[in-house]
Order: structure tokens, then C-alpha cells, then sequence
């Protein structure tokens, strides 16, 4: 039996006491190189809706010379990004505060969690877009997660719901600290 991420509320009526996807906590065996494939589908392609058929993208995923491997754990990993989404509803109650569990932790480790918790507090990543960056974070398991990788799904959560995110939100998924100009 595959353990449970619980995910805890406080005042927060109306939010499902179990993880969006369920029994996710085990890693699911993704290769380390299935984020270059999620950063290719981001750059190539605008929306989910814009990507061809799952033989063909493999076809062209090989052809430009991603593995096999990487791609099957990209397209998988994919297919659970669409499922967490038909999942998201509500919103929490104003003053609500996301407790994370043990496992969460341990998957997401502090880094991760306090880049979430900056993206939130500027109003960028709403709670159930939050919700789908957790879930698809601990469904690639181990941990913690580098802060990189969770940029990407942060990025891919955008991207799957067909949204762009703000420019000054962009600059903070991808360049580098010491490259950013002070003004």
C-alpha cells in the first residue's frame, strides 16, 4: 500500500482533506532528464492544446534526441498535471494557512517551500495552482526537490492552465540571481 500525503488546512471549509491526486507520495521513478523535455514542450509549444497528438510528439521528441525514458516519465508526468487540474476547485477561506505534512516537507525541503510561499504572497500562485505545484513535486518523489526543478513545474503549471505568467515572475524562474540587474 503506497502511503498518503494528507494535506492539512487550518479555516480553511471547502478544501479536501487528502492531496489532489492521492496516493502520490511515492516516487515514481522519473528520470533526471524528464525536465528538459518539460522545458522543450514549454519553448515549443503555447498551450497543452498546441502539442500534437502523444505518437506524434514522440516521434518528434526522438527526433530532436530526447531518450525514450524521458520521454515516456515527461509524458506521464504530463498526464498527472491534467488530472491534478480537473481536480482543482475552490478557494480557501481569507486568513486560511497551508500546513505541510512530514512527507511534503521532506519531498519539497525548505528551499522549495519558501519559494512557494514567496510566489503566494505576491498574489501570483493562487492556491489551487499551489496545490497542483505540490502534488506534481511529490509525484516525482525523492527529495528534497532542487529549487530549479521546481521552478519548472511551477512554469508547467502556468503553461497547463493556458496562462502566462507575469514578466517579473518569469525573471524569478529563470535567471540567475548574481545575472539580475539592480537598479
Amino acid at each position: 500500500m503506497s502511503p498518503v500525503f494528507r494535506v492539512a488546512f487550518i479555516n480553511a471549509a471547502g478544501w479536501p482533506e487528502q492531496s489532489l491526486a492521492g496516493p502520490v507520495a511515492k516516487a515514481l521513478g522519473y528520470s533526471e532528464f524528464m525536465f528538459d523535455v518539460l522545458v522543450y514542450l514549454y519553448e515549443n509549444y503555447w498551450r497543452p492544446d498546441s502539442c500534437p497528438e502523444p505518437r506524434q510528439l514522440e516521434r518528434k521528441l526522438v527526433a530532436v534526441g530526447f531518450e525514450n525514458e524521458e520521454i515516456q516519465d515527461a509524458l506521464r508526468w504530463l498526464d498527472g498535471l491534467a488530472s491534478t487540474a480537473e481536480g482543482v476547485t475552490g478557494e480557501p477561506n481569507t486568513g486560511s494557512m497551508r500546513i505541510y505534512t512530514d512527507g511534503e516537507r521532506d519531498v519539497l525541503g525548505e528551499e522549495s517551500i519558501g519559494f512557494i510561499s514567496f510566489l503566494e504572497s505576491a498574489g501570483v500562485l493562487p492556491a489551487p495552482m499551489r496545490e497542483m505545484v505540490i502534488d506534481r513535486a511529490t509525484a516525482v518523489g525523492g527529495g528534497p526537490i532542487d529549487l530549479e526543478d521546481l521552478k519548472i513545474i511551477v512554469l508547467m503549471v502556468f503553461w497547463s492552465l493556458g496562462e502566462e505568467p507575469d514578466a517579473l515572475i518569469l525573471d524569478e524562474l529563470f535567471v540567475a540571481p548574481e545575472e539580475r540587474v539592480v537598479h
